[in-house]
Formats: C-alpha cells, structure tokens, sequence
C-alpha cells in the first residue's frame, strides 16, 4: 500500500517507521529543508508544502491508497485532508488532531474519514485502566458512525458466567476481543465471560446506551 503522510516531526516520522517496517510504501512531506536529512528505509521523503495542490500533484498523492496529516498545526491538518480527498480522491484520509477543542471540525465536510486525538486517547486509557462496570469510548469510526468501546465486566455484570452465544447483544455491536489477564481472545460462541474480562465491541452511538444497561445490568 501506497501511504502518503504529511508532517516529519516525532508523530510523522515514528507512523512513517512504523509503516515502513511492515512493507508499505511511505512518502513523507514536510516544507522544512531538514526533511532531505531524514533517511528512513523505504521511506521517500519530498519537500513541499502539503497545503498546495501543486506540490500535492507533483508527489503524486493521487496514487496513494492513505494519507495521513500528522502535522503539529490542525489547521494544515485539515487543509491536506481536504485537500487529498476532493482534489486527489485518497480513500482513506486520516487526521491528527492536536487540540480536543478542534475535534468537532476533524470530520466528513473536512475530507477526514478517521481523527486520531491524543488528548482523546490517553484521557481514553486512563479511564479504560481504572473503570469497571462503565463503558469507555476509545476511538471514533468512520466520521462518527461508531466507535471502538471498552467495558470490562463486573462480578455482579448479568452476563458474567455465560458464553457469547448465549448473550443477545443490540443491533449494531459487534464483540471484536475478550482481553483476560495476559491473554488476547478472538471471541466464539462457545466463549465463556468471565468478570475481568475485558471486552472490545464496535457500536454505533445509538446502540451504545443498550449496550451499556446490557453489561452492567
């Protein structure tokens, strides 16, 4: 897969590494004269500035599958997702939002299919490390249309004791992990629950108050 990523400070450069080792072809932009210096394997880095459709196209951002604005600034953040989505058609555009405050603009209108907030995400963790008996939102989905949702069962929690199959979850919810102390579960029917456990689902907003009076009763 061809990514494209935007930005080479820490977050750019370490996605860029990241993807790199796994076998993707990366192409790093940054208007920073440094970037010439940044040698990472498998790695094409380009200086330009990722806010002009000229410098857009002569990196050829239209044959890249992904794009990743990973810049420090959220304003160019959503310029470059824009940008790649209604002048070079990317799939898939996904965006690093700096400021929780900005959030509400990371979405469709702005061409960002995914928004990664670190804020988010670590305020996300801590809640996830110490809840029990709650329902923690970890990451949005497709411009809001679920989310990834963490809830790790009580003892008391009604479906303690019993196997997936066996639980009738709302419309819309998936059950993707059974995470039970060092061990990662793809789950099957035949799965028991446990109190512990710490269950992964995807669900729209909709459904997630269902969900929650599912598991805590």
């Amino acid at each position: 897969m061809r990514i494209a990523i935007a930005g080479a400070g820490k977050v750019g450069r370490s996605i860029a590494t990241e993807l790199a080792s796994n076998g993707h072809r990366v192409l790093l932009i940054d208007r920073d004269p440094k970037i010439q210096n940044i040698e990472i394997d498998g790695v094409t880095t380009v200086q330009a500035d990722a806010c002009e459709v000229e410098s857009l196209s002569e990196a050829n951002v239209a044959g890249c599958q992904v794009i990743v604005a990973a810049t420090g600034d959220d304003k160019t953040n959503l310029v470059v997702s824009l940008l790649a989505k209604t002048e070079f058609g990317v799939p898939r555009v996904i965006a690093r939002v700096n400021h929780p405050k900005n959030e509400w603009m990371f979405d469709e209108a702005w061409g960002v299919d995914t928004a990664v907030s670190t804020p988010r995400m670590l305020s996300a963790l801590v809640e996830e490390a110490v809840t029990v008996g709650d329902l923690v939102r970890l990451m949005t989905l497709r411009q809001g249309e679920a989310n990834l949702v963490e809830f790790t069962l009580a003892p008391d929690s009604p479906v303690v004791g019993k196997c997936v199959r066996e639980v009738v979850w709302p419309n819309d919810t998936t059950l993707v992990c059974i995470l039970r102390e060092h061990h990662v579960i793809t789950p099957t029917g035949d799965d028991p629950l446990e109190a512990g456990d710490e269950l992964l689902f995807i669900a729209t907003n909709e459904q997630e108050p269902a969900l929650l009076v599912l598991l805590r009763g």
